[in-house]
């Protein structure tokens, strides 16, 4: 392969794996402070408040994939929880340095201010004491060079719905994740995929992350209070993209976590779903990227392998991001994806509902009449080979 095939297959694999905003919004004509809105998440729709703590992991049993240098493998983590009050103000979304790197890679740098993506409203609450009990956990990860942050509407609903929520970023992975003492590592493996290395590599990297994160949150030395509110016994785990690849993979290798979701994203694995035994999985993605007519795709092989409870929903309208909080906040914005017709309001209710009901469905024994089959409440999703 030559050097120019090298970049140009470099850039394609970047925009799959990660999304690309469309040609409009990067002509979008630069907005002032004055004239941007105030930015703020859908509310929770479960009955409790929501705390939040922020994690730095180090795995110092591992070599980081892409930097054999860095000092074991490093994670950022969000953890989300049922917390026993709503007192005091709201966790950061981001930090100005994160969000000037997301609005860089969304070509929207100098369109929206990074202050106001940074200073988005969200409804968890730093530090709050947790609430009594023990609550199932749920790890998410991803997609491909983007941050933790672009799941925050869905940690915070599972956690007011009772769930302790771990969201999880990979060091070298993403274009603007924020480490201790204001380190923001570059995204190597955005260099590196897809030349010297494949997609599976990610995969199976992300699978042993979600792995130690499990080790570090059940173990009372390590997070203390949190560990007390997690139930060991009831852990699932969701990625978007090639986040929700990492999901099932994780499954395979970890048999701690009983149900999986994938938010749009391919499999890369050649064998993805062996191993899971009849642990329940749900894909759900983009009609026009993941329906059967999409051969090229590895949905089908892999839906085939999966022998337990599964669902292969396909929602008509919505993009690879529909699943994530980027819409939403576009939207706000007033800068709209013309190429998807769904609107972020609705991919984000359609995303809340459907892994909610999963979740409480596998974690928790609470039936879901949800995921039976198509309801006229939710039209656009469809159920394929049910």
């Amino acid at each position: 392969m030559t050097a120019g095939s090298s970049t140009s297959r470099r850039t394609v694999l970047t925009a799959l794996l990660a999304g690309a905003v469309s040609v409009p919004l990067l002509g979008a004509s630069p907005a002032s402070s004055a004239s941007v809105p105030a930015l703020e998440l859908p509310s929770p729709t479960g009955p409790r408040p929501v705390g939040r703590r922020t994690l730095h992991l180090v795995d110092r049993h591992r070599k980081d994939p892409w930097v054999p240098t860095a000092r074991g493998r490093e994670l950022m983590v969000s953890v989300s929880y049922p917390a026993r009050s709503s007192d005091g103000a709201p966790a950061a979304y981001m930090t100005e340095s994160e969000a000037q790197r997301l609005l860089e890679l969304k070509g929207l740098a100098g369109v929206v201010p990074t202050a106001t993506v940074a200073g988005t409203r969200t409804h968890a609450r730093p530090a709050a004491p947790a609430a009594a009990g023990r609550f199932p956990l749920v790890l998410l990860s991803p997609g491909f060079s983007v941050p933790r942050t672009t799941l925050t509407s869905l940690a915070e609903d599972l956690a007011s719905r009772g769930y302790v929520v771990a969201a999880v970023d990979h060091a070298y992975e993403s274009v603007g994740t924020e480490f201790p003492g204001g380190r923001v590592p570059p995204c190597v493996a955005c260099d590196r995929v897809g030349v010297d290395v494949d997609e599976a590599t990610v995969v199976r990297g992300r699978a042993a992350d979600l792995s130690f994160v499990i080790d570090e949150l059940t173990d009372r030395r390590s997070a203390g209070a949190l560990a007390r509110v997690i139930d060991p016994g009831r852990i699932g785990a969701a990625g978007h993209s090639i986040g929700g690849a990492a999901a099932l993979a994780t499954m395979a290798a970890d048999r701690r976590v009983r149900a999986g979701v994938n938010l749009d994203g391919g499999f890369f694995v050649p064998d993805a779903g062996h191993r899971i035994g009849r642990r329940p999985f749900m894909m759900v993605g983009a009609e026009a990227i993941h329906g059967p007519g999409n051969t090229a795709g590895d949905w089908a092989a892999t839906y085939d392998r999966l022998h337990g409870w599964k669902r292969w929903l396909t929602v008509a309208g919505a993009g690879h991001f529909s699943f994530t909080d980027i819409p939403w906040l576009a939207e706000q914005l007033g800068l709209a994806d013309p190429e998807v017709p769904l609107p972020g309001e609705r991919g984000w209710y359609i995303t809340r509902d459907y892994v909610g009901a999963f979740f409480d469905l596998h974690l928790r024994d609470i039936p879901q009449p949800l995921l039976h089959g198509p309801t006229p409440s939710h039209p656009e999703v469809v159920f394929q080979r049910p």
